[in-house]
C-alpha cells in the first residue's frame, strides 16, 4: 500500500473533488483540485495513458512548462507521453480531465498534433474554450462543474470524427494486457498489416503502438511499485527484460528511480482523485 506519509503529504497540498456518479462518456474521468496553500506550487506532471485536459479555474494564472521550456498560461491539453511537463502557480484551482485516446480523437480533433506536446485549449477549441471556462468558473459547486464539463465533452464527441474501431480495439487490448503484447498479433487480429496499423494508430492517437504499449506498461509498473512490490518482482511479472530495463523506463517517463516511485506524491493523489466516484469536495 502507499505509505501513510505520502497520502498525508498529498492531503496537505490539495483539496480534491470527484464526480458523484459514473461518467457520461466511457473513457472519461475527471477530478477537481484546489491548492490548500497560497504558497507557490511546482508540480511535476508524470505521463499517464490518457490525454490530459487541465482547465484553469483559479485566480492564477496556472503556468505550464513543456519539455522545451515553452510556457503556456491558462487551460492546456497534454498529449499522450508528454514528458518533462511542470505546472506552476499560486492559489491553483483546476479541473483535470483524462480522456482515453478513443474519446480524445473525437473531442479534440487533433490527435496527431498532440504527440508528446502541450497546447492551450484555446488552440483546439477556439472561442468555445473561453465560453466553457466562463461557465465552469460561474458554477457554484464541483458537481455542477463536472456536469458542465461532461455536457461540453459529449457535444464535441457527437460532432467529432470517431476513431477507427480497429485502433480503439488495439488500444483496449493493450490496456487489458498492461502493455505486454506485441504489435504483430494485434494487427493480425484486426485484419491489418503491421505497417497500416502503425500508420493509423499514430495518426489517431499521436504516438505509435510500441510507444503506447511502453506508456501503459510504465503506468502499471509505477502503481505496482507504489503498492509495495519490489522492482525485481515488478520487472519479472509484467514483462520487462530485466530490472535495469524497468529502471530505464521509469527514469525516462517519471524522471526518478523505481525506489522513489513508492512514495511519489503524484501516485498518492491518484488514490484520492481517480479511485472511487463521489469522494472529496462537493
Amino acid at each position: 500500500m502507499r505509505s501513510a506519509e505520502a497520502l498525508q503529504d498529498a492531503a496537505a497540498v490539495w483539496d480534491i473533488a470527484t464526480p458523484s456518479g459514473p461518467p457520461r462518456l466511457p473513457g472519461v474521468t475527471m477530478a477537481g483540485f484546489r491548492a490548500r496553500t497560497r504558497e507557490f506550487v511546482d508540480l511535476s506532471v508524470v505521463p499517464y495513458p490518457a490525454v490530459t485536459l487541465a482547465v484553469d479555474l483559479g485566480d492564477g494564472p496556472l503556468a505550464v512548462d513543456d519539455i522545451t521550456g515553452r510556457r503556456h498560461n491558462g487551460s492546456v491539453v497534454a498529449g499522450l507521453a508528454s514528458i518533462g511537463v511542470h505546472g506552476r502557480g499560486h492559489d491553483i484551482e483546476c479541473l483535470q480531465i483524462r480522456l482515453s485516446p478513443a474519446v480524445a480523437h473525437a473531442v479534440l480533433g487533433a490527435s496527431s498534433d498532440l504527440a508528446g506536446t502541450v497546447v492551450t485549449l484555446d488552440d483546439l477549441w477556439g472561442r468555445d474554450a473561453a465560453r466553457t471556462e466562463e461557465r465552469l468558473r460561474a458554477a457554484e459547486t464541483w458537481q455542477d462543474r463536472f456536469a458542465i464539463a461532461e455536457a461540453a465533452l459529449a457535444r464535441r464527441h457527437e460532432e467529432g470524427r470517431p476513431i477507427d474501431p480497429e485502433v480503439a480495439y488495439v488500444w483496449a487490448r493493450m490496456e487489458r494486457n498492461h502493455g505486454g503484447i506485441r504489435v504483430e498479433p494485434l494487427a493480425a487480429e484486426v485484419g491489418w498489416s503491421r505497417k497500416h496499423l502503425w500508420s493509423r494508430f499514430r495518426a489517431q492517437t499521436g504516438i505509435n503502438p510500441k510507444r503506447a504499449a511502453q506508456l501503459i506498461r510504465f503506468d502499471h509498473a509505477a502503481h505496482c511499485l507504489a503498492a509495495g512490490r519490489s522492482a525485481a518482482q515488478v520487472a519479472a511479472e509484467i514483462g520487462y527484460a530485466d530490472q535495469s530495463h524497468l529502471h530505464r523506463d521509469v527514469r525516462a517517463f517519471a524522471g526518478v528511480t523505481p525506489t522513489a516511485v513508492a512514495d511519489a506524491p503524484w501516485l498518492a493523489v491518484d488514490d484520492v482523485a481517480w479511485a472511487t466516484p463521489g469522494a472529496g469536495l462537493r
